[in-house]
């Protein structure tokens, strides 16, 4: 999201930023700051207090003061160790190498969530001050239009695919950071005993927030496309997502650092292009038997919960085929295509030659209409020569959803650089429609 809400933090002659959603302010009034680590009781450890842990802080230290806590245990809960020892408001300061964590959170008192590094100017602040150490806490209108964004959340899920790396995981990114959400007033905006507060609306962070967004979308391409198949519907989501932040550089993780495809998958949904995709992928289910039957399984063990005597291909090819077609073996698609060769929106291979190459298959489907030609543009992963066989798809336009197959060529000539996971990627483009398909490349010579 492009959106943070900030609190302001004054001491001395020094502002800083964090974050926090607490609805209470403690206005232009300042008050006097100590640093958890100097408020616990004497019976306490001050490392305990320094975390502003549950009975740590004695109140005679920290009465009507703003406290200044290093990250410990809950945050919520932080905040009501503090309020419960008479606390005016509180600093709850990142641990060292962990900014990448500041959220915006409704906070029982007035609060800042800062990172590592701001703190440590207000922990110098309390040491190097003569007289008593004073300061603020500002709340600010929540900032929007923040730079850069999209920014990956340091709780979302990576790659590689673990259990099968020639599918590229994750998928997709979407919004999932300080989303304000409907809220049950059944409960307190916490989920906390302590917190009798009731709200309509929230702001919530985590996959519970960025699988509602693509739901919708796919909800969206259904209303839409009625006929269309759930892989149709992913394949429109994936090849249309952006790779790109709103300052004109790539997707960055929180601490700054280039994200990839293991980070964001196909890249940030984008619903108005997914209205539009141009070309989908449309996995079918004798793309999903070859799949199974290329991954040689012979039970279930490992992959499932249970694992009934039965092959795997026994229990999931009739869900794939229809329960009353004819007993399937792997034996009838007349030779067993690489999992890489799922028909996917994106590409993931791994065990790449030194020497040689690796020859991936796709096949794609006209949804824009018209007569169109396409052209393939490759983005290279670092150390591995990418040929797309034929760099031109045309579509003659008396068929309706016609389908147009295509190769992918891997060849490595570097194995040094290829030797880790590398990354690139192809877009189909059609310059009259205007569409722009995008699937990523994942390739290393590394095998599992």
């Amino acid at each position: 999201m492009d959106r943070i809400f900030q609190v302001d933090v004054i001491f001395g002659a020094t502002t800083i930023q964090g974050q926090s959603l607490s609805n209470s302010t403690l206005g232009n009034q300042e008050y006097e700051m100590i640093s958890g680590e100097n408020a616990n009781f004497e019976d306490q450890s001050a490392t305990d207090s320094a975390m502003c842990l549950p009975g740590s802080l004695d109140p005679s230290k920290v009465s009507n003061k703003i406290v200044v806590c290093t990250r410990g245990g809950g945050t919520i809960s932080t905040g009501q160790v503090v309020k419960e020892a008479g606390g005016a408001g509180m600093v709850l300061c990142e641990g060292s190498g962990s900014d990448s964590s500041i959220s915006a959170e409704p906070h029982v008192i007035p609060a800042a969530h800062c990172s590592y590094s701001q703190c440590r100017e207000i922990l110098d602040y309390l040491q190097s001050t003569t007289s008593p150490p004073v300061g603020q806490i500002k709340i600010r209108e929540a900032k929007v239009g923040v730079t850069p964004s999209p920014m990956m959340a340091d709780f979302s899920s990576r790659g590689p695919n673990t259990i099968t790396p020639e599918i590229l995981k994750p998928d997709i990114t979407a919004p999932g950071v300080s989303v304000i959400a409907a809220y049950s007033q059944g409960v307190s905006p916490t989920g906390r005993s302590f917190d009798d507060r009731r709200v309509p609306y929230t702001v919530q962070s985590g996959t519970s927030m960025a699988c509602p967004h693509v739901a919708g979308i796919a909800g969206l391409l259904k209303a839409t496309y009625p006929n269309w198949s759930p892989s149709m519907i992913k394949s429109a989501i994936m090849t249309t997502a952006t790779t790109g932040a709103n300052d004109g550089s790539g997707i960055r993780d929180k601490m700054g650092t280039a994200a990839t495809p293991f980070n964001y998958g196909s890249g940030h949904v984008n619903p108005v292009r997914a209205l539009d995709p141009g070309l989908v992928y449309d996995t079918k289910p004798r793309d999903y038997a070859n799949f199974i039957c290329s991954l040689r399984p012979t039970s279930t063990e490992g992959l499932l919960p249970t694992s009934p005597p039965l092959p795997l291909s026994d229990l999931l090819i009739p869900l794939l085929l229809g329960a009353d077609a004819d007993p399937f073996e792997c034996s009838q698609l007349g030779g067993v295509d690489g999992p890489e060769n799922l028909n996917y929106p994106s590409i993931a291979t791994t065990c790449l030659p030194v020497s040689g190459s690796v020859t991936v298959k796709r096949r794609v489907k006209n949804v824009g209409g018209g007569a169109p030609t396409y052209t393939a543009s490759v983005t290279e992963p670092g150390g591995v020569r990418v040929t797309v066989q034929p760099s031109t798809l045309s579509f003659g336009g008396e068929i309706a959803e016609e389908e147009k197959d295509f190769t992918v060529m891997l060849e490595v000539h570097d194995a040094a650089v290829a030797a880790d996971y590398v990354f690139g990627g192809i877009e189909w483009s059609d310059v009259d429609g205007g569409h722009r398909v995008w699937s990523p490349i994942v390739a290393t010579t590394k095998c599992g």
